[in-house]
Order: structure tokens, then C-alpha cells, then sequence
């Protein structure tokens, strides 16, 4: 409502300001715009670098782009915008850095500047929005197979609290014979919860991240929690799901899943935002965003800025769920007994049919038709087996004349073909038993 007000104030100033000039012999003209202190800006800008970058070896030469800049004049200009695009590609072309930018936000510095001059700010709102979000916990289900999912939208933290609302994700998790985590659409959050969710999936005190601060001599190190409430999930099948917006800690879970091979990672090759970041307001209404932190797996000995965490099975972002389910439904089969067995890679066969759709021997059209008391038609571009008016099932084509019924995977209808279409069919059952049926003429 503020923001609706303020345009509605600035309509009616245009207004006025329009009826005012219509009334006068000549427009005033606008004020000039002020001068920018460049140098004190590029100033600013290199003492920030020179004592909080992340990146020691890399201070020179970001200092020395500015230095350039500066002396050449590329710098000189009236307006901020442009200053501040010409800051940021000098940045960029020497950085390399996703967390290194320079802009002009006047409104963004302001907030920034006064929330440095707050002793304490008040954390009530920013708790109710973790709340509101379950601690990050935004969806559990429990998937054909007993394989558990959880989404898991974001590493929230506020302590007791949210590993409390861990805890029970993790005990419904623990129920499963696999387990999946999705965290496509989980762009960071607090080092505590990767450490307090990893830990579900490892032995107790082994090394996981150490990070490096604000070229701190001593670093901070994380390591696996010895208590947890909900017990360990160590060996169970785990399967992550990651795309291009999963950034920063979801990026460290990641790296821990795939560095320490604790499980697949299925989707996408992740952002690439390993560095940790501040924002500083600088003089003249800009903002410089400076990384102040980085990363460093004990799994791998390397961070994941720039470059992301590669998913052990790249697969498009939209069908990562399905493809981890086939993979899980397939270790589960082959570690499975009968009758468990050919029920489990069932399911996986018609996930992937109709992931990765199977050519039939014929059109469509010439399955359909009569056998008997049951009528196979066309429905939406699909076949579907009736029996004596009752529900359609849909079929999916699994071979070039084989179909799996949708809602049960493990009945088959096996199509007899003479010439060029269906004489009749086979319906084969899970438990075994089998039906025939003859095209009615």
C-alpha cells in the first residue's frame, strides 16, 4: 500500500507539475545533475577489496583494474549508472567472481548504511518468515516403493527450533527404503542446517567444510554432529536433486553428497556460488557487493565458486523426481526378492516409458477396436482398455507392441499383430494369471 501511495503522490506531482507549465510563459529547466567524485568512489571501492576480499592473491590485480581505470579516464562521468557499469566490468573481466558487483542503488545503500548503524536489529521478522517456510521443510511424500521425498526449499536456521522440525522430516525419511531431497529450488541459507542435515547421512565427527573469513589467520571448521535425535541414515540410497538455482549452502550439501559419495546427485550442474558475500554501501548512493568468505569441502579440497556441483546423473531439471525414482525403484529391485522384485522394476519400466516415451510397431489406430468384452480406444493421444463400460485405464507403450496400465504397472497387454494391425491381445496380470482376448470382427 506504501509503494501504491508514493506512485499515486508522484502521478499527481506530474500532474500538477504539467498544469503548472502550461500556465507559465517557459518551462524551467531541470537542475544539473551533481558532480561525482569518481576518485573518492574507486577509493572506497579498493580499500574495501584491499582489506575484506576473500581472496588474497586476487587483491593485487583488482586493485590494479581500478588503478587503471581511474588514470585512464575511464572513469569520468556525470552519471552514476554509468560509473557504476564501467566499476562492475573491470570487477567482472578480473574477479571472475559471482559475488563481486558494483551498482548504483541509492534506496538499497540507504537500508544498507542505516542497518549498519542499528546496534541490534530486531530478528522477530525475519523468524516468522522461517516459520511461515517450516524451517525450509516445505513438502514430505511417500513415493511407490517406500522411497520418501522431501523438498527442501531452503537451509533455514534459528537453532532448537529448526532442528527440531528437521528432526521429524528426518524420522519420516528414515522410514523409507530410499531416500530423496530436493533442493532445485533452494538457493542457501545457514552452514548449521548443512551440517545438522548431512549429518543424518554420515558417521559422527567427520570433517566437512572449512571456511575462510575476511583473510582471517584462523579458520572455521565444521564437522559431522555426534547427537542426533532422529539417528543416522548412513548407507541408506539417497538421492538429491539439484538445477541451476540451487546456490550457495544448498551448494555445500551438495558437495558433501557427491564428494563424500554418500548418494546421487540427479538435475543440473548447480550455480556456482561458493563465496560468501556482504554488501557495503559506498558513498554517492552505490553499493558494492565484496566476497568476504569461502568454502572449502574436506571431501574434495576445493570450493564450488564459478564453477557449481556436477550432478552424477545430468538429467533436465523438470524430470530430476522421475528419473531419481527409476534409479532408486532399480537398486531396490536388485537388492529385492520375490515378489517384491518384479513389482519394483515395474514401476521403474513404466516411470521410464514415460519419461522417455517407447515407439510402437504400429499407429495408434490399429490397436484399437473390440476384442470380446473389452474395447480399446483412443483417448488423448493414448490407448485406454475398457471392460463392459467401465473405468478407461490408459495404457503405456513399454515395447513395440507391449503396454503397462498406467495405474498398475504390473499388468502387461501383450498385442498379437497379423499384418498390419492387432488380431488380438494377452492381459497378464502381476500375480501371473493371464487373459486372452480376440479382435471382434
Amino acid at each position: 500500500m506504501k509503494t501504491v501511495s508514493l506512485l499515486a503522490v508522484a502521478a499527481l506531482s506530474i500532474a500538477a507539475l504539467s498544469a503548472s507549465a502550461q500556465s507559465q510563459p517557459a518551462a524551467q529547466a531541470a537542475p544539473a545533475p551533481q558532480p561525482i567524485d569518481a576518485r573518492a568512489v574507486v577509493a572506497e571501492v579498493r580499500r574495501v577489496i584491499a582489506e575484506r576480499y576473500v581472496l588474497p592473491e586476487r587483491r593485487p590485480a583488482l586493485d590494479a583494474v581500478l588503478a587503471e581505470g581511474l588514470a585512464a579516464g575511464r572513469y569520468d562521468t556525470r552519471d552514476p549508472s554509468a560509473l557504476a557499469e564501467r566499476i562492475n566490468a573491470d570487477l567482472e573481466r578480473v574477479g571472475r567472481d559471482r559475488h563481486l558487483g558494483f551498482s548504483h542503488n541509492p534506496q538499497q545503500a540507504a537500508i544498507i548504511a542505516a542497518a549498519q548503524d542499528r546496534a541490534a536489529p530486531d530478528p522477530a521478522g525475519r523468524e516468522r518468515q522461517v516459520r511461515a517456510a517450516n524451517h525450509g521443510v516445505t513438502e514430505l511424500r511417500l513415493l511407490p516403493g517406500n522411497i520418501r521425498y522431501m523438498a527442501y526449499d531452503g537451509f533455514m536456521w534459528m537453532g532448537p527450533e529448526s532442528a527440531a522440525a528437521l528432526d521429524t522430516a528426518m524420522r519420516f525419511l528414515a522410514g523409507g527404503d530410499a531416500v530423496i531431497i530436493d533442493i532445485r529450488r533452494n538457493g542457501g541459507g545457514s552452514p548449521d542446517a548443512v551440517q545438522y542435515l548431512v549429518s543424518h547421512f554420515m558417521e559422527a565427527d567427520r570433517p566437512l567444510v572449512t571456511f575462510h573469513m575476511n583473510g582471517q589467520p584462523s579458520p572455521d571448521r565444521l564437522s559431522t554432529l555426534a547427537e542426533l535425535p532422529a539417528g543416522r541414515m548412513v548407507g541408506k540410497p539417497l538421492y538429491v536433486l539439484t538445477s541451476g538455482g540451487t546456490a550457495s549452502a544448498a551448494e555445500e550439501f551438495a558437495g558433501h553428497v557427491g564428494g563424500y559419495r554418500l548418494g546421487e546427485l540427479i538435475g543440473e550442474t548447480t550455480a556456482g556460488a561458493g563465496f560468501r558475500n556482504d554488501l557495503v554501501a559506498v558513498p554517492g548512493g552505490f553499493v558494492l557487493s565484496v566476497s568476504v568468505g569461502r568454502a572449502v569441502l574436506a571431501s574434495t579440497g576445493r570450493d564450488w565458486e564459478a564453477v557449481g556441483i556436477v550432478p552424477t546423473t545430468p538429467v533436465p531439471v523438470a524430470q530430476a523426481l522421475e528419473h531419481a525414482q527409476v534409479r532408486a525403484l532399480r537398486r531396490l529391485a536388485a537388492a529385492a526378492a520375490p515378489p517384491e522384485r518384479p513389482r519394483l522394476e515395474a514401476r521403474a519400466t513404466l516411470l521410464l516409458a514415460q519419461l522417455q516415451p517407447v515407439a510402437t510397431a504400429l499407429p495408434l489406430s490399429a490397436y484399437a477396436g473390440a476384442f470380446g468384452e473389452r474395447t480399446i480406444s483412443i483417448e488423448n493421444g493414448r490407448l485406454a482398455l475398457q471392460r463392459n463400460g467401465g473405468p478407461k485405464l490408459v495404457m503405456v507403450p513399454i515395447g513395440p507392441n507391449l503396454f503397462a496400465l498406467e495405474a498398475d504397472a504390473t499388468t502387461r497387454v501383450q498385442f498379437v499383430v497379423s499384418g498390419d494391425s492387432a488380431s488380438g491381445f494377452e492381459l497378464i496380470r502381476g500375480d501371473g494369471s493371464r487373459v486372452s482376448a480376440t479382435r471382434t470382427p
